[in-house]
């Protein structure tokens, strides 16, 4: 028992390390509900606060982490089963560096939705800033409201407001269960 106590510390530190060496201001694992939104916009905005930085600055980074947070709440549900790995669990993370600020979201997405949510995310990726604000217009008006809630409007008006690209990625496991990350970048130089 010791020894795996002392594994279990060692791996503390070290993900400590990763922690401080990525510069993670927030993570969290686990059920993403209304509260913990809330908790997490106020933990990030004091600490936006502490670092002075813009105003403009952080109600970017308030807007992104809302967005991410409401996605990751609707899409966990969809990995809600007993067998699922990820049951409907997902992964938020926060990290700062000199130059931007990263919000990093994850979640076990079902197979089927992977080709349509890779088709319009790289659809999003390809536009300019003018483009994707015709984009968010169009969707307005003529979007379909999905059995989510959502009209695809959040992952147009992250890049948009950010006016940076999108970054994601799917990484499938041995077991064939996929998991979907995507990173949004906020410059503090805007």
């Amino acid at each position: 028992m010791e020894q795996k106590s002392k594994s279990y510390l060692e791996f503390v530190f070290d993900f400590y390390n990763i922690i401080k060496e990525h510069k993670i201001t927030l993570v969290y694992e686990g059920d993403i509900t209304h509260q913990l939104t809330k908790a997490f916009t106020t933990l990030t905005e004091s600490n936006l606060a502490k670092e002075e930085e813009s105003g403009s600055v952080q109600r970017k980074v308030f807007h992104v982490m809302v967005e991410c947070l409401q996605n990751l709440a609707r899409h966990t549900e969809d990995t809600a089963a007993a067998d699922n790995f990820f049951a409907g669990r997902g992964i938020f993370i926060v990290s700062r560096n000199d130059d931007e600020y990263c919000v990093t979201t994850g979640n076990g997405i079902e197979e089927s939705k992977i080709e349509d949510l890779k088709k319009a995310l790289d659809h999003i990726k390809s536009l300019d800033k003018d483009q994707l604000n015709e984009l968010y217009k169009k969707q307005i008006k003529e979007g379909s409201i999905s059995e989510k809630g959502g009209a695809g409007l959040g992952l147009i008006d992250i890049a948009r407001k950010t006016g940076n690209k999108l970054d994601y990625q799917f990484i499938t496991r041995q077991d064939k269960q996929t998991f979907f990350i995507m990173t949004s970048t906020i410059s503090r130089n805007s």
